[in-house]
């Protein structure tokens, strides 16, 4: 089996299902099977130094000029021969369109099978992973790593249960401010919070700080979408300007709640620990940002 992954989620599904081997072309986006050497087939705008309010305005010009965020490199993909190409539909800032990369796949003469990811809950990315291992043809091995994750889920949830729900508004973007939609709040509820100022299953949407004041959150946690945790903490800080007296901590997104992929799972038990302390072990991958002397 070839697989090419055009979205990093779908990378870290087939790296989590011991498929490494098989990749062989992914996203300048994505991180490489340890072991594997994929060609990088699809590349991106380039945001390396800019300000999250820049990479907004780069963003909107592009798509007002109705131009791709994304670029497909065919001729790398038509010498890799695959069988599996793992594409989505969920958002055209995240990857490539599938309708872009079927046509192009069409227009090299491939017959690979496309599989289309677009979950929208934490139900929905566990359910890709179960997609992914049939398309590949391991299935029982998706099936057990489903069942592995479900189990950490409800070790969180039995810790967790019976305790007060704080409520927690996510910011997956600070500049302009967006609270976190799709599967984030069932993260959020699977940790012991009650999420606020998004919906589950629902689309990000654009918000005011004023707005976010009027959430009465018992806590903020900022999640930029493709940031770690040095520059989540860094964002946070102009959170935390704009909402004093309401605590703010930071998560390392890219690895834990933006790629809808198994790593989600640690996700949930990461922010369970700045839930409630108490109950689940601290997680390297969250940080307290506090003001001058604070």
């Amino acid at each position: 089996m070839r697989i090419v992954s055009l979205l990093p989620s779908a990378t870290d599904v087939v790296a989590a299902l011991g498929l490494g081997a098989d990749l062989v072309g992914m996203t300048f986006e994505c991180t490489a099977p340890e072991g594997s050497a994929p060609v990088v087939v699809v590349g991106g705008l380039e945001t390396a130094g800019m300000t999250p309010g820049e990479v907004d305005a780069a963003v909107r010009a592009r798509a007002s000029a109705g131009e791709d965020l994304y670029t497909l490199h065919a001729d790398a993909l038509a010498g890799l021969d695959a069988d599996l190409v793992l594409t989505q539909d969920l958002c055209r800032v995240c990857a490539l369109p599938g309708a872009t990369v079927a046509e192009a796949l069409g227009h090299l003469g491939s017959t690979a099978q496309v599989l289309t990811l677009d979950p929208h809950t934490l139900d929905d990315v566990l359910a890709t992973v179960t997609a992914v291992g049939r398309a590949a043809g391991v299935p029982d091995r998706a099936a057990d790593l489903v069942a592995r994750l479900r189990g950490r889920l409800d070790a969180v949830a039995a810790a967790v249960a019976g305790r007060p729900r704080p409520r927690v508004v996510v910011v997956e973007w600070v500049d302009p401010p967006f609270t976190a939609g799709h599967w984030v709040p069932d993260l959020v509820t699977a940790a012991g919070g009650e999420p606020v100022g998004a919906t589950s299953g629902a689309r990000s949407v654009p918000t005011t700080w004023d707005e976010v004041r009027r959430a009465t959150a018992d806590l903020v946690l900022v999640a930029p979408c493709g940031y770690g945790l040095a520059a989540a903490v860094e964002q946070a800080r102009s959170v935390r300007d704009e909402l004093p007296g309401v605590p703010v901590w930071a998560i390392d997104a890219d690895g834990l709640v933006v790629r809808p992929g198994p790593r989600l799972v640690e996700g949930v038990a990461a922010i369970a620990s700045v839930l409630h302390p108490d109950a689940v072990p601290p997680s390297p991958s969250v940080a307290r940002v506090r003001g001058p002397g604070g």
